[in-house]
């Protein structure tokens, strides 16, 4: 399907090649955030494929399979999509009828992940409209590999062939686990008579937002039974403040070394506190001086970090509005939910073996239902990642999370940086810490737009 300002065919797409032709290889938060960015900051006409398998624009793994009452863990003040409107999906809010009666401090409140994947289509849509210019196609074809011409164009994979380009933004996101673990072919009649005798124990997979929600949705949907959470290092998300925390943080400079660093903001969290203030405001404080941080740390104390303290940096990070946190307490202080720390294995027609921490052997976990809530690093092992490495396009982050990308997402291989590749979002975790958030994601797409930008005038220049 093709979009001409509004939609045509792929052959008009090819008709007028004086335009740039630029490719985003993803349809998520990312994807769909990068598109309206272009259309925002480029002041020329240009050519544009979206590429996913996936048949509908979805809001990406965190959105794709959400339902409305899932709660985003952020405010309503930190998820504006319009570059130097803060309040813009405020405003989207109030505009809307549902939301006219909003309670006072409207911008501090949290709202449903539908709500705010509602307002970005929306907003890509509107700015779509606005552009008549530019030419809009979505392809479901897989893009399986990439590589750059004599030309310096991209030449993109596809099941379906071959299509070229003159620049190239992957924005495919993490790559999420699948929602329900997999059993055998034959093990499937045993797994659905367990369910009809005894579905009365349920097995989530992890300890994050994503493992809350799903174990709502549940409550919310009627299940009564046992719940045991499962995480490799047993920390839930902390709680959001009722009202919104201000950054608070010592302007002291930083001292060198993981130790130092960490008693640094420990001593930060506690000065807060006695001052009135809270640990959320230093941990948000924290959080301006992220990049710069994990840059001036070792590879080592970067991997020392990823062991051992990224599980509570994501909890303090990646915090509940303050209700759901309650009842979350409540739900484990009442016993049907029980948090336990273990590592997952095979998956059995009775449950799933998991390792307990502190055991050598694993042990069967009965369950009758067993639910992956993790989200795991992107996959360096998919055909188009590995065509990036083998042509010199691209290199792994320095701790294998990701790819290697510059602030404004640009592509790193061990030449330097790769003209006009760029990638977006959690892609470029290992290097840019809490690029997986929305504020950050929106900041990152505004870069790039600007950068390509600015490229194609001093291309235009040249010529």
């Amino acid at each position: 399907m093709t979009v001409l300002g509004l939609f045509a065919d792929r052959s008009a797409t090819a008709a007028s090649s004086s335009k740039p032709e630029i490719a985003i290889v993803g349809r998520g938060f990312s994807g769909i955030m990068m598109a309206i960015a272009l259309m925002k900051s480029m002041r020329g006409s240009f050519h544009l494929t979206m590429y996913d398998p996936h048949p509908s624009i979805s809001g990406g793994q965190a959105f794709s399979a959400a339902q409305r009452c899932e709660i985003l863990n952020s405010r309503v003040r930190d998820l504006s999509v319009a570059a130097g409107q803060p309040d813009d999906f405020n405003d989207w809010l109030c505009a809307n009828d549902e939301f006219r009666t909003a309670v006072p401090g409207f911008r501090q409140i949290f709202v449903p992940k539908g709500i705010f994947s509602d307002y970005v289509h929306q907003r890509f849509s509107e700015a779509l409209a606005r552009r008549s210019d530019i030419t809009v196609r979505f392809s479901h074809e897989p893009v399986t590999g990439l590589r750059k011409l004599a030309s310096g164009r991209f030449s993109l994979v596809c099941d379906g062939g071959h299509d070229t380009c003159d620049i190239v933004i992957l924005a495919t996101g993490f790559g999420v686990h699948p929602r329900d673990l997999e059993v055998s072919d034959e093990e499937r009649p045993l797994v659905r008579t367990r369910r009809l005798v005894d579905p009365r124990h349920a097995v989530l997979l992890g300890s994050g937002i994503r493992v809350v929600d799903q174990l709502f949705q549940m409550r919310d949907n009627g299940y009564a039974g046992k719940v045991t959470l499962v995480s490799r290092h047993g920390f839930l998300p902390q709680k959001h403040t009722q009202l919104a925390a201000a950054p608070s943080f010592p302007v002291d400079p930083m001292p060198q070394g993981l130790r130092r660093i960490v008693r640094f903001v420990r001593q930060a969290c506690a000065e807060a506190e006695a001052k009135g203030q809270s640990w959320q405001s230093a941990m948000n404080g924290l959080r301006r001086r992220a990049r710069s941080l994990w840059q001036s740390l070792s590879a080592q104390e970067k991997r020392q970090f990823n062991r051992h303290l990224r599980p509570i940096y994501d909890s303090h990070r990646n915090r509940l509005p303050a209700a759901v946190h309650a009842r979350l307490q409540q739900e484990l202080a009442e016993g049907r939910t029980v948090l336990r720390r273990g590592r997952a294995g095979r998956r059995l027609p009775e449950g799933i073996m998991v390792r307990w921490a502190g055991q050598h052997a694993e042990e069967l976990l009965m369950a009758d239902q067993v639910i992956e809530c993790r989200c795991s690093a992107p996959d360096l092992g998919t055909p188009l990642l590995r065509s990036l490495f083998a042509g010199g396009l691209a290199e792994p982050d320095e701790l294998e999370l990701g790819i290697a990308v510059s602030p404004t997402g640009e592509v790193l291989s061990p030449c330097g940086r790769t003209p006009n590749l760029f990638a977006i979002g959690p892609l470029g975790l290992g290097s840019l810490p809490d690029i997986d958030l929305v504020p950050e994601i929106v900041t990152q797409t505004y870069a790039a737009a600007r950068l390509i930008a600015t490229g194609r005038r001093l291309a235009l220049k040249a010529g």
